[in-house]
């Protein structure tokens, strides 16, 4: 047991750590879309390859988050990201700890 309960824990801690990447993924690409950057520059392509498919998909699923102008859909994503982060990886390093 002590070796799923570890296999447990770092998956956890793994799985926290690239929903805490994206996190800040998300936060810098919706603040480089206040200041119109150059889209040919890479760093701005490779934020929009890894946001603007998860983003389509908030703004398909949810079309409330596209009004007046003003895109949401990061701000959903982020709460989401915020809601595993506090639910789901919380209760995985829960759940290893009790394997002990």
């Amino acid at each position: 047991m002590i070796v799923f309960s570890n296999a447990l824990g770092a998956t956890a801690t793994i799985l926290g750590s690239l929903l805490n990447i994206y996190f800040w993924i998300v936060i810098i690409s919706a603040v480089l879309s206040w200041v119109k950057p150059d889209p040919y520059n890479p760093i701005v392509r490779t934020l929009r390859a890894l946001t603007e498919p998860v983003f389509y998909r908030v703004r398909k699923w949810l079309p409330f988050t596209y009004m007046s102008g003003l895109d949401f859909s990061p701000l959903v994503v982020l709460l989401t990201i915020e809601l595993v982060n506090n639910i789901v990886i919380a209760s995985m390093r829960q759940y290893a700890l009790t394997l002990r």
